[in-house]
């Protein structure tokens, strides 16, 4: 099984991913998250004077989907998470189920004033990580088994989740 979870940031894909494993602890799972597969710096164009981490031309997305299809070997789980894991066609294809994590523009932006990971974000680029995430985000090619969870209460309900998970 390979699942796809894909939002803007500070949605919780991350701790979707980890809870989904927790859940299938019985399964051999490995999450493969994109933010481990960016380009190094010096390739990845400039929006202005920043690095222009909120494109899909930041990611090595060659050697994510051959771990991906490698990680199949030996996994039953597979979970690929990331800024844009629906952006890529060869990589849509391989997954059997997507989550999408719905968060409205106000709890984006208020959650990233409150993320210092890489210091204090200038509001241009934050204005850009959102329309970015409109453009590259979202579920290009929706299918009905699709799983939309509204992210903006910051807590999910895994049971919920993972039974519509076949």
């Amino acid at each position: 099984m390979i699942i796809g979870i894909g939002g803007c940031s500070n949605s919780g894909k991350s701790a979707l991913a980890a809870m989904i494993v927790e859940h299938f602890a019985k399964k051999k799972a490995v999450i493969l998250c994109q933010d481990d597969y960016t380009l190094d710096e010096e390739l990845i164009p400039n929006y202005y004077e920043h690095t222009d981490w909120e494109i899909p031309e930041s990611i090595d997305i060659s050697r994510y989907i051959e771990d991906v299809k490698e990680a199949q070997k030996d996994h039953d789980l597979i979970i690929c998470e990331g800024l844009f894991p629906f952006w890529f066609d060869e990589l849509n294809e391989l997954y059997t189920h997507q989550i999408y994590l719905t968060l409205n523009k106000e709890e984006f932006l208020l959650r990233k004033a409150m993320d210092k990971r890489w210091g204090n974000e200038p509001g241009w680029y934050i204005r850009h990580i959102w329309k970015n995430h409109e453009i590259y985000g979202k579920i290009k090619h929706s299918k009905e088994e699709d799983i939309i969870v509204d992210a903006n209460p910051g807590v999910f309900n895994i049971e919920e989740i993972v039974n519509q998970i076949k």
